[in-house]
This record gives C-alpha cells, sequence and structure tokens, in this order.
C-alpha cells in the first residue's frame, strides 16, 4: 500500500515537472510574438536617419556646371551649387567617395581626398563666381591664376561632403583677374582655406 502511494507520488511529481517544463518552453515564444510586433511597429513610426541626407536643392545642378566649366572626369569636382550671384560668392558641394579615382594612390592603406584636390575643386566654383553667364564667350575659359595663405586643418576622407563657398574680394574684369576668399567645410569644422586668383582666358 506504501508503496503505490509512493508510485502516485512520483506521477504526480513527474507531471508537475513535466508542466513546468512545457510552459518555460512556451513563454519565449510569446516573448518573441511580442518582439516581432515591437519591431513592426518601430519601423510604422516614420522614417528616421536614413530621411535626414546632405541632399540639397541644387541652384546649379552638374549638367549647368558642365555648361561652365571645361572639366569633364575624373577633374570634375563640383556637384551642385547650392547658391551663387555672378561677380560676388557662390555656395557648392563635391559628395567625396570611395569611388573617386584619386584613392586608390592616396592612400592606398587610408583613403584621404589630396589637399591639392580641394584647392582644385575650390577654384572651379570660383570660376562659376567670376564667369558672366551672359557671355558666352567666357564659358569654359578660365584659368588658376595663384594660391595665397592656403591651409588644411583637417582631412577629408570617403563620406564626407565637402561644403565650398567662395568670395570675391578683388576683380578687375578690364583684365580678367579675380581674387577670392575660398572656404570648404565638412560639417562644421573648416578644412581648408585660401586665397585664390583665377585669370579669364583669351
Amino acid at each position: 500500500m506504501q508503496s503505490a502511494k509512493m508510485r502516485q507520488t512520483s506521477l504526480l511529481a513527474g507531471y508537475s515537472t513535466a508542466g513546468k517544463a512545457m510552459r518555460a518552453i512556451a513563454r519565449p515564444a510569446v516573448s518573441r510574438r511580442a518582439a516581432v510586433v515591437v519591431r513592426a511597429e518601430g519601423e510604422a513610426s516614420g522614417p528616421g536617419l536614413e530621411a535626414q541626407g546632405p541632399n540639397m536643392t541644387a541652384l546649379k545642378d552638374v549638367q549647368e556646371i558642365m555648361d561652365i566649366l571645361p572639366h569633364r572626369y575624373p577633374f570634375l569636382l563640383v556637384d551642385r551649387v547650392l547658391e551663387w550671384e555672378y561677380g560676388k560668392y557662390a555656395v557648392g558641394y563635391k559628395c567625396v567617395t570611395v569611388n573617386d579615382n584619386f584613392f586608390p594612390g592616396h592612400f592606398p592603406q587610408r583613403a584621404i581626398m589630396p589637399g591639392v584636390l580641394q584647392v582644385e575643386a575650390l577654384a572651379q566654383l570660383g570660376g562659376i563666381v567670376m564667369i558672366d553667364p551672359s557671355e558666352a564667350a567666357q564659358q569654359n575659359n578660365f584659368f588658376f591664376g595663384g594660391v595665397e595663405g592656403c591651409r588644411w586643418r583637417k582631412p577629408v576622407v570617403p563620406g564626407d561632403v565637402l561644403m565650398m563657398r567662395c568670395d570675391v574680394t578683388k576683380f578687375n574684369k578690364r583684365f580678367g583677374i579675380c581674387k577670392m576668399a575660398a572656404k570648404a567645410y565638412v560639417g562644421k569644422d573648416l578644412v581648408c582655406e585660401a586665397e585664390l586668383t583665377l585669370v579669364m582666358g583669351k
């Protein structure tokens, strides 16, 4: 009689243990379903960082830039002009990507945009400032005349957006010589600045 009771107790204990195990297995499934619901709700809450890129509206897009500048791939270094006033100033930018053809050699182990190409990009933006859009003879017809006080502050690397501004400081239209203050930024950081001299071709 005693052994029968012991067997009954063992069976009940077994059922209890099995029940606990089944409940323990079932709980994670509920948690997984809850996690799926949370993710779905997060996706439906609206766009995040993916909708905050630096895709600013162009005053002059790359097609219009190529109508003004003689440069072409791989040496056209202005992607868009955002603000512009002839003979006064311009704001534009270049999107720096790892596909730029200078990165494989500068440098293979650490990609950095060459400082001289940063200055070249500024000079191209400066050319857009000094060329009169009403004078067809001026299009594609200017040269780099000089650089003074050039400083590089930080490396420019793939993924950066090189924001540039050129302000005319002196413009002798008779001789076609223009001096301007040029600065380039990545975010709020000044990365390059120089005093440029550009000369209209004859």
